[in-house]
């Protein structure tokens, strides 16, 4: 009997052996929590800093395009015309502070003596703020950069662009028909570029598949030029 009870205690009390690889796991998952602790707190920090900067500029437009035209390119230099016009208007002219469209703009607004804003992003390669930026931050992420482009200003203006020009559109246009942004004036410079995109959401996403509603597309505005978009800009003003 007394020996059962033995085994019975010998068995309860017998401890369980932590191996290397015990240990290095727990320092991963400890490394891991910390770490993504951390990197909330930077993106709460990034999203006040960002906010804290837009507070500077009450009046402004926020210009998107491609970073790939050069000085010598048409769209170079409508942006560069509208971005002045604006300037001199008393709008802060807002980038996603790179090469192409947003330094044309950049450059307009720079030319005029306004102010010139970009919200830059911190690369591997690392972009380069464009020479005609009179102020900016940078921030550490796309969708920071994103939202607050978003949120920044009183008017949205898209040049011709890649992926991300596109992006940004859409999501804008998405937060304004969810009503998750105020209606603000969304332009679309050059019909060439932006007419087949906006005949395909009229006939396949409305008419055929029903999928948005013949209001949501009034969201939008399309000229094709930068003194139409200024012209536009002053009509929507004297509007609201």
């Amino acid at each position: 009997m007394s020996s059962k009870k033995e085994k019975k205690t010998k068995r309860s009390t017998k401890k369980v052996s932590i191996t290397p690889d015990h240990r290095i796991i727990k320092v991963i998952e400890s490394h891991i929590e910390e770490t993504s602790s951390w990197r909330i707190f930077k993106i709460i920090g990034e999203f006040v800093s960002g906010y804290e900067f837009l507070k500077n500029y009450p009046l402004s437009a926020s210009i998107f395009g491609s970073s790939r035209r050069g000085f010598e390119d048409e769209i170079y230099k409508e942006a560069q015309k509208l971005g002045y016009k604006l300037a001199k208007a008393g709008f802060a002219v807002i980038t996603g502070g790179g090469p192409g469209v947003m330094e044309a703009a950049n450059r307009g607004a720079y030319n005029a003596g306004g102010k010139s804003v970009g919200i830059n992003i911190q690369l591997p390669v690392e972009q380069k703020t464009n020479p005609y930026v009179k102020e900016s931050i940078a921030v550490n992420h796309f969708f920071i950069r994103k939202l607050m482009l978003s949120f920044a200003s009183e008017v949205y203006v898209f040049f011709p662009g890649g992926f991300g020009t596109l992006d940004e559109f859409f999501e804008l246009i998405t937060l304004i028909q969810t009503k998750k942004s105020k209606p603000i004036p969304v332009i679309l410079i050059n019909r060439e570029f932006w007419s087949p995109l906006l005949g395909w959401i009229e006939n396949q996403v409305y008419k055929k598949n029903n999928a948005i509603d013949s209001e949501d597309m009034d969201i939008y505005h399309l000229v094709d030029t930068a003194d139409e978009a200024f012209q536009l800009i002053r009509n929507l003003a004297d509007m609201s």
